[in-house]
């Protein structure tokens, strides 16, 4: 097949462009700037500059290319696009991912209309945002937490509004866990290693995990299965706070996280740190095993963390 991915080069693209390539399909890989379209092209791909928020020039990309299946990982969460980190404030360090998960997606599913595209494939997320009542590991058919009245709610609102505009159209949402793997949480580990990234509270909240390599196989699947609907992309093992950001920790070479009260966490990072590692649910992945033969090469975070970050043995 011939696949258009938008947002090619992100750290989930870079990883997905050489599977759909090894797998025999045909890769048109768009990128927001002309120093990156080397990149794609070494990745095996046909590198296009793209502006997923410009509607002619994704109608143009998305005409030229004329291919069978669209998938898009666009967003735009590296320093270079969103600044420092910012967790207090995710509506602001999300404003412009929060803009090409709205007007991107809006501008790319009326690309394929006009050009005849029905598979269509969109990037979700389902780490720690299940619904806070009930058990700590939620399928595709429960409802999301969007968090009303905090910071996280302008992000958490477009990635459901996204989710039903693709859904509609016939398509397939994706939803990834937190992604790991390489430059997927280096921000994450510097901040371990500095030993600012603390537990709060009990740390019983529940976090899902998927490594970039898996998250790819399952949207390569996905794409040559045809699937539609909505799929959990996530690992084995949801667990807690308190059980993966110790490990993380010492994967990383970081000593010991700190422990914060949540009075105090609240006020240095916000709602969603809080409710994050206090009140989050995980997901199952039991759907996407199933319908898509989807096999995991890390099935936890555990086995995950070690490999990515684990300095080797002498």
């Amino acid at each position: 097949m011939h696949v258009f991915v938008a947002g090619a080069t992100g750290v989930l693209g870079q990883r997905l462009v050489p599977q759909l390539v090894a797998r025999g399909h045909q890769v048109t890989a768009t990128t927001t700037s002309r120093a990156k379209l080397a990149l794609a092209e070494g990745l095996g791909a046909t590198g296009v500059v793209m502006d997923g928020l410009d509607p002619g020039s994704v109608a143009e990309a998305v005409a030229s290319a004329r291919p069978d299946v669209i998938v898009n990982e666009m967003t735009a969460i590296s320093m270079a696009h969103a600044g420092k980190p910012d967790i207090k404030h995710p509506d602001k360090w999300f404003a412009i991912t929060n803009r090409l998960r709205s007007e991107g997606t809006d501008n790319l599913l009326a690309a394929a209309s006009a050009t005849g595209v029905t598979r269509f494939f969109n990037q979700g997320y389902a780490a720690w945002n299940g619904e806070p009542t009930g058990g700590w590991v939620k399928t595709e058919e429960e409802p999301l937490n969007l968090m009303p009245g905090t910071a996280a709610n302008p992000v958490l609102s477009t990635l459901e509004q996204a989710e039903e505009k693709v859904l509609k159209f016939g398509g397939t949402v994706l939803r990834y866990g937190s992604l790991y793997g390489p430059g997927a949480i280096d921000d994450q580990v510097t901040l371990l290693r500095k030993r600012q990234y603390p537990l709060v509270g009990s740390g019983s909240g529940y976090t899902s995990w998927v490594h970039l390599d898996d998250a790819a196989t399952a949207t390569v699947l996905a794409v040559e299965r045809n699937a539609t609907g909505v799929f959990n992309i996530v690992d084995d093992d949801p667990a807690p706070a308190r059980d993966w950001l110790p490990y993380l920790a010492q994967c990383s070479g970081a000593g010991k996280p700190l422990h914060v009260p949540v009075w105090l966490a609240r006020l240095l990072a916000g709602d969603q740190a809080v409710f994050m590692m206090t009140e989050g649910r995980g997901f199952s992945n039991a759907k996407a095993k199933r319908e898509l033969g989807w096999k995991l090469r890390y099935p936890s975070w555990r086995e995950g963390f070690r490999a990515e970050l684990a300095p080797p043995s002498n």
